[in-house]
């Protein structure tokens, strides 16, 4: 039932004139340019900095305010020239707080902190340049200001042996072995790239073993999903089930990693019924599966199979990012719908306004869209990688940068955790619904303005009745606590916001008992009046620990009292149990 009715508006793009003889050879073409530019589209640069130096060509002020900005760099530096014998002294110009690279102390010592001046002196000079230019569309800004950055970054002196003190004291202490040892490191990297064999450490990581282990059965499965049913771990339960739906750029056990880092094993531990959905890594032969397919497949086929394993009970539903996403889609068709099944909806990191996306719209506008789509057709799918490499950039220096001096440079190791296991595991997208969900909701943004179609009619969160816990993090990259925060416009339902510490993924995992944890809690009322992100800083409560038991806290409140576990599974249905939990489709490549 592919391609349903509704989302024939959405297919990828206006029937193209020209041929199809000459439109199917440009897409070919794209693609083969695609394979080497790692789907980065050349004409999405080209046009970025052909808007920036036709704007900066224009403007004989700013050229003039770039000169004397150079000026005063070089005045700075050589008044700091003499003084730079002394380690105390303050640098003229310090790196960006999230900017680790010169952290370590010596780089505060002569002549390592001339050579990080230079460079960071010269790194600010170019955001001058690359930025406020009158008439630049702000998009085209940002990705000049980016690539720019990016490219000096490929020379910071951190990256070079005889300009890094920390490499350079590591060189005299060991005689050389640490770039043995870097030496081998790299190649070892080299080698598992290109044979396809797991990263560095991943021996110690064994899927159903000791990530992805809290034991269960698979009680649903079709050709998009299996449906995860945990086993209960106490002898009174809640009645009404959780249902998890993960992103499916990744794999769902980002939500079950090791024991004392598993969200499932935590609910389950107290007292709740979990299901999961786990998502096929799809190939070739998913190609046509669109967003319709994964509402029917994934979310509205594990409903019906939790309503019959859990009968005459509503259902805790809880989606992460991209599956968050889709899970307010489904809540939203319900309700248009007059489908009572959910007691409670919760939003983890997740964005249902894309207006303000966040550092990931350095990657999306028309041309880059356009660009994977013509990738995604030659194939079939987005490869696995390219969307990860998107998202390392954008933390370059953690990501790439740091990494490769210490593990080149300096030649250690980083110990592999389960949560870099996972993020390494990443999986394909089909070319029908990544296309889709680029157009739709990137480019469009028709699920915030009610234009976005699930069963051929469009569906609006303000039809969403039900209690909403949403979470953001502080220092997400992917989704940004600002506009997870923007549910608030688009609901007028009771919302329980809270903004957590870490990142798209650390400050999901956050058992309890992490050190230095803590989260702010707001709770707008049922038809309560809107308060702006930075009234939500001043008014909200910061309390410490973790959030996992907020949020347990908040379902329990909204359960009825306990009672005997259901069975797993339901014997003599379609979801009878079929297999032990992991499944099959975690463990596909």
């Amino acid at each position: 039932m592919r391609g349903e009715a509704g989302f024939q508006d959405a297919r990828i793009e206006p029937p193209p004139t020209g041929g199809a003889v000459g439109v199917g050879f440009d897409r070919w073409f794209h693609a083969q340019i695609g394979h080497a530019t790692a789907g980065v589209s050349p004409a999405a640069l080209l046009l970025a900095y052909t808007d920036w130096l036709a704007h900066l060509m224009l403007s004989p002020g700013k050229q003039l305010g770039l000169q004397h900005e150079a000026l005063r760099t070089l005045a700075s530096f050589a008044l700091y020239l003499p003084r730079a014998v002394d380690s105390k002294e303050p640098w003229s110009v310090e790196p960006d707080a999230r900017d680790h690279r010169f952290a370590d102390p010596a780089w505060r010592e002569w002549p390592y902190n001339l050579v990080a001046q230079s460079f960071l002196s010269m790194q600010r000079w170019w955001h001058a340049a690359m930025t406020d230019v009158r008439g630049v569309e702000r998009h085209h800004e940002n990705v000049v200001d980016f690539v720019t950055r990016q490219q000096l970054d490929v020379f910071a002196p951190s990256n070079f042996v005889p300009t890094n003190p920390e490499v350079l004291q590591r060189t005299w202490q060991t005689f050389g072995a640490n770039l043995a040892h870097g030496w081998m490191n790299f190649w070892d990297d080299v080698r598992r790239q290109y044979s396809g064999a797991p990263v560095a450490g991943a021996e110690s990581y064994r899927i159903g073993v000791n990530v992805a282990a809290t034991p269960g059965k698979v009680v649903m499965r079709n050709e998009l999903a299996e449906l995860i049913q945990y086993a209960p771990a106490t002898a009174k339960v809640y009645p009404e089930p959780v249902l998890i739906v993960p992103a499916w750029i990744m794999k769902y056990y980002l939500l079950d990693l090791q024991a004392q880092d598993s969200l499932v094993k935590y609910l389950v531990d107290q007292g709740h019924t979990v299901f999961c959905v786990s998502w096929k890594n799809p190939g070739g032969a998913e190609r046509e599966l669109g967003l319709e397919d994964y509402l029917r497949l994934g979310v509205y086929e594990s409903l019906d199979a939790v309503r019959t394993i859990v009968p005459g009970c509503k259902i805790h539903a809880m989606g992460y990012c991209l599956g968050g996403t889709l899970l307010a889609i489904a809540a939203a068709a319900m309700a248009r719908d007059g489908d009572e099944r959910l007691a409670t909806m919760s939003l983890l990191a997740t964005e249902t306004d894309f207006s303000e996306p966040g550092e990931i719209a350095l990657f999306i506008d028309n041309s880059e869209v356009s660009f994977l789509e013509d990738i995604m057709f030659d194939r079939g799918f987005l490869e696995r990688g390219e969307m990860a490499g998107a998202f390392e950039l954008l933390r370059s220096n953690d990501l790439i940068w740091s990494r490769a001096v210490r593990e080149y440079l300096i030649g250690e190791r980083a110990r592999l955790t389960g949560l870099m296991f996972w993020n390494q595991d990443s999986t394909r997208m089909p070319y029908r619904m990544h296309s889709q969900y680029l157009r739709r909701m990137f480019l469009n943004n028709d699920l915030a303005a009610a234009r976005f179609p699930a069963g051929g009619k469009p569906v609006a969160l303000s039809d969403v009745a039900l209690p909403i816990f949403c979470l953001g993090t502080e220092t997400d990259h992917v989704a940004p606590w600002r506009s997870v925060y923007k549910i608030h416009l688009l609901n007028d339902g009771e919302i329980t916001f809270v903004l957590t510490k870490g990142g798209h993924n650390t400050g999901v995992v956050c058992p309890p008992g992490s050190p230095g944890r803590n989260y702010r809690i707001y709770v707008r009322p049922d038809e309560g009046k809107y308060i702006a992100p930075d009234q939500y800083l001043a008014r909200a409560e910061t309390r410490d620990g973790s959030w996992w038991g907020e949020w347990q806290a908040w379902l329990a409140r909204r359960s009825q009292a306990v009672a005997s576990p259901p069975t797993l599974g339901a014997p003599g249905t379609p979801y009878a149990p079929q297999a032990d939990a992991p499944g099959r489709y975690v463990f596909e490549r």
